[in-house]
């Protein structure tokens, strides 16, 4: 309010000019918040027919996360990248819903009416020519929205509400088992050879023959993509089959053959480094002790 009356008495009581201003001060405000670490915020999940979305859009703190205005961004933003498959640079300029806004326009007067730094960090969408891609949000605090998102695209003929209901099983299993790939083919071959020359060195203190610490490092490594290949995980649904033999006794109830064509896991704040405050520090600074 304080502002609006500023605005007015700054512009002579003209209403179009006092919105400008306004809008100035706005933009002046954010670009002042940009430097500052927005490690919070939602992971929002769109769906439209045979393709998938997903966005992470941060801010400060939690408290902002939960903030309705935060939550329709987020969730706006997410169903904006269906438009541009998923393509963060083309996401930032598409037209947002219901103004004459782009996307990145919206983000600035945004920060500029909550008060935080607010930033669109990552995008994907996923997308099949027949079948589906399941979605699952881990900790919701609205439809679609939460603290983890997870797509799964598994291309098949089969019944629609079969592969759904598997696929969204498949994406609970990713929130929670964050596996590194789809298969042992699509793992970083650089840190499976990390994993090989820990195994090796370790194998070698056993003081074995060569060929035996072979065949030790070998089998370590089928362990190791046991851990971290999604197709080769213990099944969280059930335990005692893998991700692969789980999907392949679907088979028979969605009607026809599926594949696992890809999945993405955005876990939000991954990857940023948090700012740790020092409360007493910064007390004792203003104090001057």
């Amino acid at each position: 309010m304080m502002d609006c009356k500023k605005a007015l008495s700054e512009n002579a009581g003209d209403m179009e000019q006092s919105i400008d201003w306004l809008r100035t001060k706005g933009l002046a405000k954010a670009a002042k918040k940009a430097g500052r670490v927005a490690a919070d915020g939602l992971i929002a999940v769109a769906s439209d027919g045979p393709k998938a979305a997903i966005v992470e859009v941060n801010s400060e703190t939690d408290f902002v996360a939960r903030n309705d205005s935060f939550q329709a961004l987020a969730s706006n933003i997410a169903k904006c990248a269906l438009t541009v498959d998923g393509v963060i640079g083309e996401l930032l300029a598409a037209p947002y819903p219901g103004t004459g806004n782009t996307v990145e326009g919206q983000i600035q007067d945004a920060i500029a009416t909550i008060g935080e730094n607010i930033n669109l960090r990552r995008s994907t969408m996923l997308s099949v020519d027949a079948g589906v891609v399941a979605s699952y949000i881990h900790s919701a605090t609205a439809p679609g929205l939460g603290k983890i998102g997870v797509l799964v695209a598994l291309k098949s003929d089969g019944k629609a509400e079969v592969l759904n209901e598997i696929g969204r099983q498949i994406a609970m299993h990713i929130a929670a088992a964050s596996p590194l790939a789809l298969s042992t083919a699509e793992l970083d071959a650089e840190i499976v050879e990390r994993e090989r020359a820990v195994y090796a060195e370790q194998a070698r203190e056993s003081g074995k023959p060569d060929a035996i610490i072979e065949k030790m490092v070998e089998g370590r490594i089928r362990k190791y993509y046991e851990e971290v290949v999604l197709l080769k995980q213990s099944f969280v649904i059930e335990p005692d089959k893998t991700v692969e033999a789980a999907l392949k006794d679907t088979e028979a109830a969605a009607g026809a053959p599926i594949e696992l064509q890809a999945f993405v896991r955005f876990g939000l704040g991954e990857g940023i480094e948090k700012e740790e405050n020092d409360f007493a520090a910064e007390v004792a600074a203003m104090t001057g002790q």
